[in-house]
């Protein structure tokens, strides 16, 4: 091979060298173990959507002992998924976490009954006790209390909280009269565990109009400062959104390249695949832009607590359209 053949070669595998290690390096916390309920992100991996943004995404499964604020604050995550409330809360406490995209356009939030535990409606709450999750998801539950006028302390004409695992023991075993269920997950356990549909009465927080936004992107406001950070995160998002709408037309699909991700094992295709039909219904709707009057909705109900609200005031530049406005151009 001649000198100037060999100079070209050396030239061209440099430049492909180059490329190969263009990649931006992005983080991503999830708020739970692996599972549909994130299939959008997992599909954008798995169908190389980040990989055409030219993205390196790793995806760190949650779990009950994971708080994605605290990751994020450590340097943990560049992005993290969680709920408005925890999210707000997290930001009044003095981190500064910013929404940039909101997939989940509906809650999924429920709170599961046992009929024959004497509850038709909330006026049958006063005296039950009621299982709760809690570690920043019990802010919708404390607000709905809140508006019901009803004490969470125990004391009479008030309720009872039974702080929950992330299991539906407690009504199976007559512990509580009602646990904390989503539409996708927990309340499916309940019909598995072999108590009928006709046995329950569920109350939507959508229906008791307390729903507060679940599963958003959160950065850290510094971080957006950076044109560089911007950038990756408007790519992110891009394909992120793309895997996510890619799950919702192929839900059996997607729910496979979740199993295929679950380093665990402890998932199931029935599960699954059931999971993420459901979890279509609460990201159908959405091209990943926060709809500011879901916003608002959540605001005025983390405020309306009375003497103990979950916020105080309202917030701040806690959210942004400028990463979704360039993303889903």
């Amino acid at each position: 091979m001649n000198k100037f053949l060999t100079t070209a070669l050396a030239g061209v595998l440099a430049v492909g060298a180059s490329i190969a290690q263009a990649a931006d390096d992005v983080t991503l916390q999830l708020k739970w173990v692996t599972q549909a309920q994130f299939a959008g992100y997992y599909v954008a991996l798995d169908k190389g959507f980040y990989k055409d943004e030219d993205l390196n995404v790793t995806i760190k499964p949650g779990g009950p002992d994971v708080a994605p604020a605290q990751v994020i604050a450590g340097g943990g995550a560049d992005v993290v998924l969680d709920w408005m409330p925890s999210a707000l809360a997290s930001r009044e406490k003095g981190l500064d976490l910013v929404n940039i995209a909101q997939p989940f356009k509906h809650s999924g939030m429920m709170l599961t009954c046992r009929k024959d535990a004497g509850i038709s409606s909330p006026a049958d709450f006063p005296g039950k006790t009621l299982g709760v999750w809690f570690y920043g998801n019990e802010y919708p539950f404390l607000s709905w209390m809140s508006k019901l006028g009803l004490k969470t302390d125990g004391s009479e004409g008030g309720v009872k909280v039974l702080k929950q695992g992330f299991n539906v023991d407690p009504i199976l075993q007559g512990q509580a009269a009602c646990v904390s269920t989503m539409t996708y997950n927990e309340y499916w356990q309940i019909i598995d565990a072999g108590l009928k549909p006709e046995d329950l009465v569920v109350f939507k927080y959508e229906d008791q109009g307390v729903a507060t936004l679940e599963d958003g992107m959160y950065v850290l406001g510094s971080n957006l400062k950076d044109p560089e950070f911007k950038d990756k995160m408007v790519r992110f998002v891009r394909a992120s959104m793309k895997g996510w709408k890619w799950a919702e037309e192929n839900p059996d699909a997607a729910a496979d390249i979740v199993l295929d991700n679950d380093a665990s094992g402890a998932q199931t295709e029935k599960h699954q695949r059931r999971m993420m039909r459901e979890v279509a219904k609460l990201t159908a709707g959405s091209n990943g832009a926060l709809d500011e009057a879901d916003y608002k909705r959540t605001v005025e109900s983390l405020m309306s607590g009375g003497s103990d609200p979950v916020i105080t005031k309202e917030p701040v530049g806690a959210w942004t359209h400028e990463i979704t406005d360039a993303a889903l151009k």
